[in-house]
């Protein structure tokens, strides 16, 4: 009897144990295999996730348009407004995630469908959404200083202009929207300059000049970015240039001479006058300048020394504040000797046009010993006259204290 009871309870150990392991089992699931309660299991079907939500109303073209399917692979997917042609889009190399490659537009109302194929057969995507109408509420972006395949000097910046004022969250959003891609590596910063009437304004440089022969391209994503007040974004923006040989110009006002270093190497050493440095009103500023433009003709006034267009040749423009490099014949005798201009850096008709021949936008010309800094003050172009940390401090992405 005894020995009887003690196999009994040993078998029925037994059971247990067995259990607990087909217990385990059946929590886990073996990988790669459907977990199974008696019949075998059916395999769910696929989950596909569009976005916009189906019925989504006033969409930002900005915000994106995806397809995304965790157990399934996509065998096909189009988004399409009425009457109009499919928006293009690129399939992810593991076949479940679809995405735009080109924002909808406006005030239109698109289709998705398509088809999900996984383990549990296959499913049809389908979706509609509508963009957003601004009506008249949009913000145009401009590059007017750049133009497409421009060569430009060692010290251009780079200009996006907003025809509308952004707040400061609102340049946060467009400056996300700008990127600048080199040739070589090239570190710079974007810096928002003050608002003016005609709207926002954001120039991007380099912390040094820079690199002679870069290739550089901007763009500006802004096609349907939502701005806060002032709107969405009216247009996207692309400008591609070159930046060409290294050509700086030293003007030491002391020295009563102007020098040009073409790649390294001294190629004009020439007679010069300078502002009159006794009256703070005709300084030529001390910095870095920047050619803006140039004209063979101006015509200069200035009712506060009573004079009003007197004809100058071959101008080259450093400022928006009325200096430039050109001829004047009138100032020959002080040329070289001493400073009597009102700002701008006078030279013979010959020098003149001998350097207005080689000067590009963008080129730097370095102004010393002056007693009046450049500044805010004088034009659109100072960018060289802010300290980079400085400059980095006027990203509207700079952490802020």
């Amino acid at each position: 009897m005894t020995g009887r009871r003690s196999l009994r309870w040993w078998r029925a150990g037994a059971v247990l144990l067995v259990g607990a392991a087909v217990l385990t089992a059946s929590q886990t699931g073996a990988v790669g295999a459907p977990v199974r309660t008696g019949a075998a299991a059916v395999a769910a079907a696929p989950v596909v996730v569009v976005s916009p939500v189906d019925g989504a109303a006033d969409v930002a073209p900005a915000a994106g348009v995806t397809v995304a399917a965790s157990d399934a692979t996509l065998q096909s997917v189009a988004v399409t407004a009425a009457g109009g042609k499919p928006l293009a889009g690129a399939l992810a190399a593991d076949g479940r995630t679809w995405t735009a490659t080109e924002r909808p537009a406006f005030a239109t109302t698109y289709t998705v469908t398509g088809t999900a194929t996984g383990p549990g057969g296959s499913v049809p995507i389908t979706g509609t959404f509508r963009t957003i109408d601004p009506k008249k509420r949009l913000v145009t972006a401009s590059a007017p200083t750049m133009a497409e395949g421009a060569t430009v000097g060692v010290a251009a910046p780079i200009e996006v202009r907003f025809d509308k004022v952004l707040s400061e969250a609102d340049k946060a959003t467009a400056e996300r929207a700008l990127s600048v891609t080199t040739s070589v590596p090239v570190e710079g910063s974007w810096g928002w300059l003050p608002d003016t009437r005609r709207g926002s304004r954001v120039h991007w440089r380099p912390k040094e000049y820079w690199p002679a022969q870069t290739q550089v391209t901007v763009h500006a994503a802004l096609y349907g970015v939502g701005l806060g007040d002032v709107g969405f974004g009216k247009n996207d923006l692309t400008r591609s240039f070159t930046i060409g040989r290294s050509q700086i110009v030293k003007a030491d006002i002391t020295s009563h001479r102007m020098i040009v270093v073409r790649d390294g190497q001294v190629v004009t050493d020439i007679p010069a006058s300078y502002g009159l440095e006794s009256d703070p009103r005709r300084v030529t500023r001390n910095g870095v300048h920047v050619v803006t433009s140039k004209s063979q003709t101006v015509f200069m006034t200035n009712p506060t020394f009573d004079y009003e267009n007197v004809e100058m040749h071959w101008a080259v423009r450093i400022s928006d504040n009325g200096e430039f490099i050109h001829a004047n014949p009138a100032s020959t005798y002080a040329q070289g000797k001493k400073n009597v201009t009102h700002g701008c850096i006078n030279l013979t008709t010959a020098n003149a046009k001998a350097y207005f021949d080689t000067a590009l936008y963008g080129d730097p010309v370095e102004v010393t010993s002056s007693s009046v800094p450049l500044s805010k003050v004088d034009g659109d172009v100072y960018d060289w006259a802010i300290p980079w940390e400085d400059w980095r401090a006027m990203s509207a992405l700079a952490p802020r204290n």
